[in-house]
């Protein structure tokens, strides 16, 4: 009796002894967490005062926390989606739904559900209070993976930088790796020491910020150059000569990149001028045919893209590489029927020829009307087609156009190929250059004008593609650019595929170079004027076809 008693005592210490370490152990813990959300609490709470100081400060304590939860609470605060229970003080998330307000608590995370909005009220901020919140919203950015969040944070800070964003600025220095938020980080200190430096850091710092083309930047150094009541704002001459440079410098580099970005789009509306021209340039070439229906055969591919999409809802960003077959086959085929119906029976007659193929384009114009309406169709573009290239702060490539060119270039590199690898293009290089002789060589020139007619006019249905993606689609499509089309032609060399490359891509370059000073309208006739004059001198164009019939 007494060993179990014995016993029992024993293992009831060893038990005591096991708790106790236990406790020891866990209660740190417990406490730790708890502490942690008692001073989140207490910290959020503060941010509900009315002393608009007082709730600066607040801010700034607030967002020094260790918190995941900071962030949130600091976006909402600045969005004004941040709101308190005026029956018991607690802060909650607020959006707005119909006439009530979706709640959810912003410690616990618990949603209240749907309430009326006198049982709430919003936690007031004034303009003061934004741009604090502004700095400490970018602060906590700055610890971002993303690079483009740190970047767009950095862009933040450096409108308003003081002490605290300075200082944060030096350490963020330390382990920035992107090249572009370090930029960002050096302008923003180059913007402190101009503000608050002596005379050589403030030189140093208008030394370093004369490259930059950040807007806040240029804002900064003609705020040197104000004058009120005919005195500067800032008293040192040397400082204002060279700020006054440094803004030189960066209108020079503005400039330069406002040339760069015209002649961006100056090759993608010449690409859509060699994409149009290029089918025409064959069949000109090679038939002798002025065909007026090219435009529509382009207006065709634009809608055969619609339909594609109209057919694959959910796969939009796959539909055009659905579509450029199937424009090309459904153009070729109209063109084929073009050809095989009217055209064939009025070789060697060009004006009668330009009027049969004014008619069809007004025919095909009337078909799609019935079909689709008179309405535009608005073609979407794909996710991958969406957005710009940015380089810098004022130069900007939109993705669309810059897959345009590389598309063109594309389209004509196999088309060339074509012209080049395959007997197909031998004969069709045959028949342009000396039709009866090639004739009497066994060629059948009567199926190589079909399937070169079905092949010019499947390109024009790859141009109504690219089209697509750049306007709307409509009836009155192709009519935009069926004269640019035999513009570049003639001025290129007809049926030369290097010509109508080089005079497409360059037309479309003093189109949007004239464009600025002149207008639109004025700059298509200087253009228009030009080409006349050229012909005058050099009536075969820029690329003169080579053979017999040419000569001819």
């Amino acid at each position: 009796m007494y060993n179990i008693i014995s016993n029992i005592k024993k293992n009831s210490a060893m038990l005591i002894f096991i708790s106790l370490l236990m406790l020891m152990f866990r209660s740190p813990v417990i406490n730790a967490g708890t502490i942690a959300n008692d001073v989140f609490e207490a910290s959020l709470q503060s941010l509900n005062v009315k002393s608009l100081s007082k709730k600066r400060e607040a801010i700034k304590k607030f967002s020094a926390l260790d918190d995941d939860r900071v962030l949130p609470v600091l976006t909402a605060l600045s969005t004004a989606s941040l709101y308190y229970k005026k029956s018991d003080k607690t802060i909650v998330y607020a959006q707005k739904k119909d006439d009530l307000y979706d709640i959810v608590n912003v410690v616990s995370g618990e949603s209240y559900g749907q309430v009326a909005k006198r049982t709430i009220k919003k936690i007031r901020i004034n303009n003061r209070i934004r741009r604090v919140l502004r700095a400490a919203i970018a602060g906590l950015s700055l610890g971002s993976k993303d690079a483009d969040v740190r970047v767009s944070a950095l862009n933040e800070i450096i409108k308003e930088i003081d002490d605290d964003s300075y200082a944060l600025l030096l350490s963020r220095q330390k382990v920035e790796t992107d090249s572009a938020a370090l930029d960002l980080i050096k302008t923003g200190l180059s913007i402190y020491a101009l503000d608050n430096g002596e005379k050589t850091e403030r030189l140093t710092a208008i030394k370093y910020m004369a490259d930059s083309l950040n807007p806040e930047v240029r804002k900064k150094l003609a705020l040197l150059l104000v004058k009120e009541n005919n005195t500067y704002l800032e008293e040192d001459a040397a400082i204002r000569a060279a700020a006054k440079k440094a803004i030189k410098n960066i209108e020079n580099n503005v400039e330069l990149f406002g040339l760069v970005e015209t002649t961006f789009f100056g090759l993608s509306l010449g690409s859509v001028l060699v994409l149009s021209a290029i089918g025409l340039a064959i069949t000109f070439g090679v038939m002798g045919v002025i065909n007026m229906a090219h435009g529509e055969l382009m207006m065709i591919g634009a809608y055969t893209t619609y339909v594609v999409q109209m057919l694959m809802p959910n796969h939009i960003d796959m539909s055009l590489f659905v579509a450029v077959p199937a424009a090309f086959v459904v153009a070729g085929l109209f063109g084929i029927a073009i050809e095989r119906g009217v055209i064939r029976f009025l070789y060697g007659r060009p004006l009668e020829t330009l009027l049969a193929t004014f008619g069809i384009s007004l025919i095909l114009q009337q078909l799609v009307r019935s079909v689709f309406s008179p309405l535009n169709r608005s073609v979407e573009t794909p996710s991958w087609m969406s957005g710009s290239l940015e380089i810098n702060s004022v130069l900007s490539l939109t993705y669309n156009r810059l897959y345009i060119i590389v598309f063109a270039l594309i389209v004509f590199a196999v088309l060339l190929m074509i012209l080049k690898r395959t007997s197909l293009g031998l004969q069709v290089r045959a028949v342009s250059q000396n039709r009866p002789m090639a004739k009497a060589m066994g060629i059948r020139t009567e199926w190589v004008d079909s399937l070169t007619f079905g092949l010019g006019s499947g390109i024009a249905g790859v141009a109504g593609v690219a089209l697509s993606q750049l306007t709307n689609v409509g009836p009155n499509l192709g009519q935009t650019y069926i004269i640019d089309s035999f513009m570049v032609v003639v001025f290129g060399g007809v049926g030369n595929l290097w010509g109508t490359l080089v005079a497409g891509l360059s037309l479309g370059v003093a189109n949007k170079i004239l464009e600025p000073w002149s207008g639109a309208v004025l700059a298509k006739i200087l253009v228009l004027v030009f080409i006349i004059l050229f012909i005058q001198k050099k009536p075969r164009g820029l690329f003169p076809q080579k053979g017999r019939s040419a000569e001819n």
